[in-house]
């Protein structure tokens, strides 16, 4: 029997945001995805890296501006840093689980670019909120460099472009460990963003939205399911009105449907029904399964969740 692929997207919850958080909540999130490999699916996971690459993006800058000969670290930098970081404590947790259940397999973590267009229109909208508040001083000198910022009730936060994802350059060696029976993390954070000038590839300075990368990579790898684990147990339409209703299985109409009405909200459930959809619609026999990560197994079985075929 063929074996069931299965691409794993971890949201926050699954990785938690401080150091010690995190070595607990991969621990947690290993059990996850052994359930789902000890079943027989091949598994490849993607993973949020928000708090993360905050930190480090903030703690890099810091760095350079204390010890005068050191640059601040640009973006797409700091988004290969918590890529190692969050796959080195993941691989580990994932390894060791399943060698306690006496499943022998090399649990890889691969630096992945992911190329976004130069010309979508969301670097001229920036959403993405990242790195420490700064003063109104501060704030001007970011304009000066051409960066964005936005002002909060707490102080100013600079903000990054979220391009779409166009294309996973490392997706080769993605399926050649999937293919080699291999549990692999890629495309952590949403990928490193990257933009093609000529053989090169240059770093950009956005943030590539998580679910939108996960559910290209399921495109590519031809992925039988697209398990996206968040905070709720189901998707729901009249989210926080009198009229909140979780939905089950839905249909990828219904689910286009729901979009057209802005019943997701954009920068948190609307991202992971787009992905949905885009990889329902280019193949045939899928699913795609929204739900928390303590539901994962239940999810996978069709017992809860927000189920899309």
């Amino acid at each position: 029997m063929k074996k069931k692929k299965i691409v794993v997207a971890l949201g926050h919850r699954a990785l938690g945001t401080t150091l010690p958080e995190q070595k607990a909540a991969v621990k947690r999130s290993a059990k996850v995805i052994a359930d789902l490999v000890a079943s027989g699916a091949d598994v490849a996971i993607t993973h949020s890296n928000a708090p993360q690459v905050g930190m480090i993006h903030t703690a890099m800058n810091e760095f350079g501006k204390v010890h005068q000969d050191y640059s601040a670290a640009p973006m797409s930098v700091c988004s290969a840093m918590s890529q190692g970081y969050i796959g080195y404590d993941l691989q580990n947790a994932i390894r060791a689980e399943l060698l306690r259940r006496g499943i022998y397999k090399t649990v890889s973590t691969l630096l992945t670019q992911v190329e976004v267009d130069p010309y979508d229109d969301a670097f001229h909208k920036p959403v993405k909120v990242i790195g420490r508040y700064l003063s109104k001083e501060e704030a001007e000198l970011e304009e000066d460099k051409g960066n964005y910022v936005v002002e909060t009730p707490n102080g100013y936060r600079r903000i990054v472009a979220s391009p779409k994802p166009q294309a996973i350059v490392e997706i080769d060696a993605i399926r050649a460990l999937i293919h080699a029976g291999q549990v692999v993390i890629a495309c952590g954070g949403g990928g490193i963003p990257v933009l093609a000038q000529n053989e090169e590839l240059k770093g950009a300075s956005a943030v590539i939205e998580k679910d939108l990368a996960s559910g290209l990579m399921a495109e590519e790898l031809d992925a039988d399911d697209l398990l996206i684990l968040t905070s709720v147990e189901h998707v729901s339409i009249g989210y926080k009105t009198d009229q909140e209703t979780p939905l089950g299985r839905i249909s990828v109409k219904e689910a286009q449907n729901y979009m057209a009405q802005g019943q997701f909200e954009p920068n948190s459930m609307q991202p992971k029904i787009e992905a949905a959809v885009s990889f329902l619609s280019k193949g045939t026999g899928r699913r795609a399964i929204i739900t928390s990560i303590d539901k994962a197994m239940a999810g996978y079985q069709g017992k809860t969740g927000t189920i899309i075929e």
